[in-house]
């Protein structure tokens, strides 16, 4: 059985990554394993907006998409961002090939069930393996920016975790990784920080209520549960400056925090 992984990664995070980071997905793609990349980009988004004088408006979490807005997720995400990704993926001397949703209607949407709040940001409804297949088979890394599209023709704006689950569900990848800037959760054990090897949903909302998840890591580790859908059974969250951290978790774990559903 050929090796597979969906990897999550924001797109200010992917910028600074070290290039030693994209020489291991190099190393992995040379020993066969086939991974796949789905990446956000907010900050970029939001600069890009209010460069343009386009007013950013979040409803709970979730970026409030009019047309005008749509246009530029899309410029960012499978234009700046998606070839960033794609370029520097190649600069390590592996092969990279940039897709968003929209390209073979790779990722199919529909409306939130909030539309009329929240504009055109849409819930995935099928994924079109065969592409990410097809592309993977060819001995390119698919990287794929999350903007979906129905059957009319009409561009959603999708939340990059949501789009890595259904992306790693579809191709019944059972594990997805999901690279940030911290090395995994933390909790305080005899007055010191230490990384939770394993953990579960539950015990994550138990934290999250006792205050020992806070701040910004909340937000990651709610990103991180929505990718466990479908077939995905667990989420590995690693800090991409560790050296080698992609080989370790796909080829040896023990590295990060494991969420798993119970």
């Amino acid at each position: 059985m050929e090796q597979r992984f969906v990897m999550k990664c924001g797109g200010s995070t992917l910028a600074a990554l070290p290039a030693s980071f994209f020489e291991d997905l190099r190393s992995l793609q040379e020993r066969g394993v086939k991974p796949v990349i789905v990446h956000g980009g907010g900050p970029a988004i939001n600069e890009t907006l209010a460069k343009l004088g386009i007013a950013s408006e979040f409803v709970n979490g979730l970026r409030k998409t009019s047309d005008e807005v749509l246009d530029v997720v899309e410029m960012v995400l499978a234009g700046r961002i998606n070839k960033e990704i794609v370029r520097r993926i190649g600069q390590s001397g592996a092969k990279a090939l940039g897709l968003s949703g929209v390209d073979g209607a790779l990722i199919q949407a529909r409306p939130v069930a909030n539309a009329d709040e929240i504009g055109f940001v849409g819930d995935v409804t099928d994924v079109n393996a065969s592409i990410v297949e097809g592309v993977m088979d060819m001995g390119y890394i698919p990287v794929i920016a999350p903007i979906g599209i129905d059957a009319a023709g009409q561009r959603y704006n999708i939340n990059a975790d949501t789009a890595a689950g259904a992306v790693a569900s579809h191709l019944g990848v059972e594990q997805m990784i999901v690279v940030t800037d911290v090395p995994g959760i933390l909790k305080t054990v005899d007055g010191e920080k230490k990384v939770l090897s394993t953990v579960t949903v539950e015990e994550i909302e138990a934290m999250i209520e006792s205050g020992e998840i806070y701040g910004g890591m909340i937000p990651k580790v709610r990103a991180a549960i929505a990718c466990i859908q479908g077939r995905v059974k667990q989420v590995v969250i690693v800090s991409g400056d560790v050296p080698g951290v992609l080989s370790k978790a796909v080829l040896e774990g023990g590295i990060g925090t494991t969420i798993i559903q119970s």
